[in-house]
């Protein structure tokens, strides 16, 4: 059984994915710190110094009452919140990523092509000389006109 474990574990789609997978974690933290720390801050400080991760609604006070200033004491003093500058984060490092994915499939295809160009499929039909209809490749008569064919190929 282990045998048969180390066999499936190392094929190359399980490996293949292992690796994926660590890659995509650390490219997700980096599109994070991209998104909270380079590109929210300029467009915050644009838009009159709004802090987006210190965009929320209060949808209960907690055990001390509001106003809060920041979602961490909103956070602290046990509100329930609605963090839509979080939401926002996410939704832009989302749109980040997924673009930097379809690029990335759109380059891996590419050079797939490049290695192993995909080849049209070998005809399974021919046409008939006496009337030009669709017959298969096999066919020593033609069913649409009846006319024998000499060169059927078998």
């Amino acid at each position: 059984m282990l045998n048969e474990f180390k066999k499936f574990a190392v094929r190359g789609n399980v490996v293949d994915m292992a690796v994926g997978i660590i890659i995509g974690g650390a490219f997700g933290t980096i599109v994070k710190s991209l998104v909270s720390d380079i590109i929210m801050p300029p467009i915050g400080l644009a838009l009159g110094n709004v802090d987006f991760t210190n965009l929320f609604v209060v949808l209960k006070s907690g055990k001390t009452p509001g106003p809060y200033e920041t979602l961490a004491d909103a956070q602290t003093a046990g509100a329930v919140t609605l963090n839509f500058g979080l939401f926002g984060n996410a939704v832009v490092s989302f749109t980040i990523v997924a673009f930097a994915v379809f690029l990335l499939v759109k380059g891996i295809n590419r050079l797939r092509q490049e290695i192993d160009p995909e080849t049209p499929p070998a005809p399974t039909e021919k046409e008939c000389p006496f009337c030009a209809t669709k017959i298969p490749l096999k066919a020593s008569r033609c069913p649409h006109c009846t006319s024998e064919l000499a060169e059927a190929q078998g």
